[in-house]
């Protein structure tokens, strides 16, 4: 376990947050919930029938000892509330009120009106549902956060020396537009300074460093990046760099000299999606680092989503990721 996720994990703890967990039949999250509990990580509220869950828990050996909180779709006096929400959001998409009614009593969907309406502070889910599920929940449910411009993501990469950068987005938005590009950018700034305490130096990658070369896709990054100087005036922030003008100091003071972020950026925004994606998975498997996400960002509360190949561990620490970014 790298400092980073040690800290997350302390830092959360301090927090007290409720995060609620739909996939209540998984036996991962049922570990989790166990361990976080045990750990006072966070309160844990899970999905579902109490009686059910439980005896699921015990089928795999699993004891839910502490105070952990259940909430069943369909018995609880919030049902109408939550699908009144639901249609007011949604009527205009020719959603009915008889359709709301059904959709929220979806464990997806009960989750995230729990954390809409407030009775939880944060959502973990995935496991078993896909993540365009989980996507299109929290978008109908909980909705953009103000000012933000789409959801996207980013993964933390942590190392035992005590390394830690952000990269975005390299699960969501496959092709962004400039527009997008600046709000993944601000938003990813928001997410790591938030879950490290440390100042965020954002680098806007691209294969070309302060026109070394002209295209389409560098102009889409120069546009983004202005976007970003506007609305966050006070962000560290430059583009367009390539990875290496953006890591490494001597080669940003030779390809960027007077930029404060070359060779100094903590915060790496890349281009597209295919970029974003293929290099935190070499950062992971050939450089050794801890990927912690996808975190899910640009949403008014905090929905977070897990890989379906993942393992409890990984369960824990975006459930403190989520209940940091309550």
């Amino acid at each position: 376990m790298t400092p980073f996720i040690t800290h997350l994990r302390e830092k959360a703890a301090r927090k007290s947050k409720t995060i609620v967990f739909p996939e209540s039949d998984d036996k991962r999250i049922l570990q989790a919930a166990a361990y976080l509990d045990e750990h006072n990580i966070c309160r844990v509220m899970l999905v579902g029938s109490e009686r059910e869950v439980r005896n699921t828990a015990e089928s795999h050996g699993i004891r839910l000892s502490g105070p952990v909180l259940f909430s069943e779709p369909g018995k609880d006096n919030e049902a109408g509330k939550f699908a009144k929400h639901l249609f007011e959001r949604r009527k205009h998409k020719g959603m009915t009120e008889d359709q709301a009614a059904a959709v929220v009593q979806q464990p997806l969907f009960w989750a995230a009106s729990l954390v809409a309406d407030g009775e939880a502070d944060g959502c973990v889910s995935g496991a078993a549902n896909t993540t365009g599920d989980v996507l299109r929940a929290a978008l109908q449910v909980i909705g953009l956060r103000q000012g933000s411009e789409v959801v996207s993501s980013v993964f933390m990469m942590s190392w035992d020396d005590g390394r830690v950068f952000t990269f975005g987005d390299c699960a969501v938005v496959p092709y962004p537009t400039s527009a997008q590009l600046a709000s993944i950018a601000i938003d990813s700034a928001k997410t790591h300074q938030s879950l490290t305490g440390e100042e965020s130096r954002v680098a806007m990658l691209s294969f070309s460093t302060k026109g070394s070369a002209e295209h389409e896709r560098v102009t889409l990054v120069r546009e983004a990046l202005d976007m970003v100087k506007s609305k966050e005036r006070s962000l560290a922030v430059d583009g367009e760099l390539q990875f290496d003008a953006a890591y490494v100091e001597a080669i940003g003071k030779r390809k960027a000299p007077g930029s404060t972020v070359a060779g100094n950026a903590n915060v790496f925004i890349f281009p597209n999606l295919d970029a974003g994606n293929i290099s935190y998975k070499i950062t992971e498997r050939l450089g050794g680092a801890t990927a912690t996400g996808p975190v899910i960002q640009g949403l008014a509360k905090p929905m977070n989503d897990l890989s379906r190949g993942c393992k409890w561990e990984d369960v824990v620490d975006t459930a403190a990721v989520c209940a940091l970014m309550s």
